[in-house]
C-alpha cells in the first residue's frame, strides 16, 4: 500500500508539471503544433534515462524512491518515458528486431486505437 501511495503522489506531481509545461508552451508558441507534448516526451525520457542510470543503478536507491520518481513523477509527466525505457531495455538485451517491432506496434497501435475510439464515439453519439 505504501508504494501505491507513493506512485499516486508522484503521479500527481508529474501530471501537474505536464500541465504547466503545456500551458507555458501554448502561451509562448501557440496552438499550431503540440510543443508541450513533444517537450514532455523528450524531457521525460531524458530524465528517465538519467534517473535509472544514475540513481537506480549506481546508487541503489530504494524501491520506494524508484516507485515515486520513475513510475509516479515521470510516469505522470509522460508515459512516453516508460515506453522509452522499455525500448532501451529490450535493445540493450540485444533484441534489436524485437525493440523495433515494439516501437512500431506501440506507435502505430496507439494512433490506430485513438482513431478507432474517435470513430466509435462519433458513431455512437
Amino acid at each position: 500500500m505504501k508504494q501505491f501511495l507513493l506512485v499516486a503522489a508522484g503521479g500527481a506531481v508529474g501530471a501537474s508539471m505536464r500541465h504547466l509545461v503545456n500551458l507555458a508552451s501554448l502561451r509562448l508558441l501557440g496552438p499550431a503544433f503540440p510543443w508541450g507534448t513533444l517537450t514532455v516526451n523528450i524531457v521525460g525520457s531524458f530524465c528517465m534515462g538519467l534517473f535509472v542510470e544514475w540513481m537506480a543503478r549506481r546508487y541503489g536507491t530504494s524501491a520506494e524512491v524508484r516507485a515515486f520518481i520513475a513510475i509516479g513523477v515521470l510516469g505522470g509527466f509522460t508515459t512516453f518515458s516508460a515506453f522509452s525505457l522499455d525500448v532501451a531495455t529490450i535493445w540493450e538485451r540485444g533484441a534489436n528486431v524485437q525493440a523495433s517491432l515494439y516501437i512500431a506496434a506501440s506507435v502505430v497501435g496507439a494512433i490506430a486505437a485513438l482513431f478507432a475510439g474517435l470513430w466509435l464515439a462519433r458513431a455512437l453519439f
